[in-house]
């Protein structure tokens, strides 16, 4: 294995001139999640044609139209943050906030109702069981690599996700045939657009091509997996790092009083009447930017080639071949010979101009990956964060209880419970999560005004 933490060493196998194929074992992990159609997992001219498929359902301009669909599901987090603020309990926020980015992405990909928050919905159940019967092929345990019931379980939440799914497809694929035109916008509309236009001309559309079906299975397995993840815990580490650090929560709130008014509660009002205003908060972003850089949540493993090396600073040679080459995020965001006062929580290192001692390094931060195969999904990723903190930061104080959750009797266990100082540590589940689900409380926050 080669663990990479240079950000110049990275951009030499992330480019479109080296770019390193996608390691075997990460196919191997999602094969059972997608399908093995994926995005993610494809090569060379397949994912070219995929990815030209679905990337008009992702751009910018895009997400801005589907703005009203996420506050609808955003709602309901808002609503249950409210409900534990009356109880006072402790409560997961881990939990809590993966039912909300499931309901959002069902939303936005398939203008369908999860309606994970409120009850039980079989397809996500099977989709989140099925994550921890996934192997990378590195595990050291020996009987849980030869689980004989593995591959049962696989099928089994396999055959749930696909009738789920195929069932929705079918419905957008008969309305779009029927009426010619786009029901609706969401991110299957727009593949769907893109492959009727990719038709001969004067070609009966009958039936949807079963490659199609497929492929776009697939692709909404893959986006289930990666953004429900991704974005929930990124939304418990923003709450985590503003709670502690109350001048950045300070003039984030500011930035929100200033572009959405001085009444918080009337943000999503004010939301869905102009969604754009998403686009004019540079210190939001600049907070959710550096926390993705203490935390970031996935990584890059490549299958390095023959005849291919990597070159250090020093002009050192690194072969790959027979390795895996990890482009280590965590290493890199919090390696303080690329970033200053590395392990402050620091936004302005975002807002900076360029010659600025704050102003990251070129090809530094990638919670994203660069290059051609960055993540397809980071402008929903970003878009939804920038709206759980609209609509959160002002009415709500979040705050993690592993203190009081650790003290408790059945908790109560020797050894260490911190890693680096820090009790939120990630724990690999798919992808980096808080450790223990993220124990919290929230607060009412008191409005000074009146």
């Amino acid at each position: 294995m080669l663990v990479v933490t240079s950000p110049n060493v990275v951009s030499q196998f992330s480019q479109a001139d080296n770019l390193l194929p996608k390691h075997p074992g990460f196919r191997r992990f999602m094969r059972p999640v997608t399908g093995g159609l994926d995005l993610v997992s494809m090569e060379g001219q397949t994912w070219k044609t995929w990815r030209k498929i679905f990337n008009p359902g992702f751009s910018a301009n895009h997400m801005v139209t589907l703005v009203p669909r996420m506050l609808e599901e955003l709602s309901i987090f808002k609503n249950i943050l409210e409900g534990h603020a009356e109880k006072g309990d402790i409560f997961f926020l881990d939990e809590t906030a993966i039912n909300a980015s499931i309901d959002v992405i069902g939303r936005v990909a398939l203008d369908d109702r999860f309606d994970a928050q409120r009850k039980y919905n079989d397809m996500t159940a099977a989709l989140r069981d099925q994550i921890r019967w996934c192997q990378f092929g590195s595990e050291l345990n020996f009987f849980d690599k030869l689980n004989p019931l593995r591959p049962l379980y696989q099928w089994y939440n396999a055959h749930r996700m696909n009738r789920y799914i195929s069932k929705k497809l079918q419905e957008c694929y008969a309305t779009s045939i029927s009426t010619k035109e786009l029901a609706s916008k969401t991110i299957i509309d727009l593949a769907l657009k893109s492959y009727f236009q990719d038709l001969p001309e004067g070609k009966p559309v009958q039936a949807v091509d079963p490659v199609f079906h497929e492929h776009a299975m697939s692709q909404i397995k893959l986006f289930i997996f990666g953004g429900h993840d991704t974005t929930a815990t990124t939304i418990c580490y923003l709450y985590l790092l503003l709670s502690r650090n109350p001048t950045v929560l300070k003039k984030l709130r500011a930035e929100h009083d200033l572009v959405f008014g001085t009444d918080p509660t009337k943000a999503t009002r004010v939301l869905l009447s102009q969604p754009q205003l998403l686009n004019q908060l540079p210190y939001t972003l600049a907070v959710i930017r550096e926390t993705l850089r203490l935390f970031p949540v996935v990584t890059s493993p490549r299958a390095g080639q023959p005849d291919f090396s990597l070159t250090d600073t020093d002009g050192r040679q690194y072969p790959t071949e027979h390795c895996l080459v990890w482009s280590n995020h965590h290493g890199l965001h919090n390696n303080p010979l690329f970033w200053p006062r590395v392990e402050e929580f620091l936004p302005e290192r975002f807002t900076v101009t360029e010659g600025h001692p704050l102003y990251p390094i070129k090809n530094a931060w990638r919670p994203f990956e660069f290059g051609p195969r960055s993540c397809i999904g980071q402008e929903l990723a970003l878009t939804e964060l920038k709206l759980v903190l609209v609509t959160t930061a002002r009415e709500f104080e979040v705050l993690d209880a592993y203190k009081e959750w650790d003290s408790t009797s059945r908790r109560k266990q020797k050894g260490v419970k911190a890693v680096n100082g820090e009790r939120a540590y990630q724990i690999q589940l798919g992808s980096a999560r808080p450790s223990d689900g993220f124990p919290a409380r929230v607060k009412r926050v008191k409005n000074q005004r009146e």
